[in-house]
């Protein structure tokens, strides 16, 4: 199992709508494609904003390479996201789930 994580602080007015966004429209694309395993939304408040780290699971890279393109380390970022961010990752991370 791989863990993709992406990191992005949100301006603090709309880190509602952020969250929103991925339990709306991110999270249930996700759950369509093979290979998909589940979502997590970690946050916290900063003093510029709120920083969240997204972590998905998926059964292999080749599931990522799926949703993210041959360059898995890419972010997929929509405009509509990052209009809501103060600054995000550019690149994911992926980890082996050991345990």
């Amino acid at each position: 199992m791989i863990a993709r994580h992406w990191r992005g602080l949100a301006r603090p007015d709309l880190a509602g709508s952020y969250a929103e966004h991925l339990r709306s429209e991110t999270f249930p694309a996700l759950r369509r494609l093979p290979g998909f395993i589940d979502a997590s939304i970690l946050s916290r408040q900063l003093a510029d904003g709120v920083e969240f780290l997204i972590v998905t699971r998926w059964v292999s890279l080749a599931a990522i390479e799926a949703f993210a393109g041959p360059d898995i380390e890419a972010a997929v970022v929509p405009v509509r996201v990052a209009r809501m961010m103060l600054e995000y990752d550019e690149r994911a991370r992926h980890f082996e789930v050991a345990e």
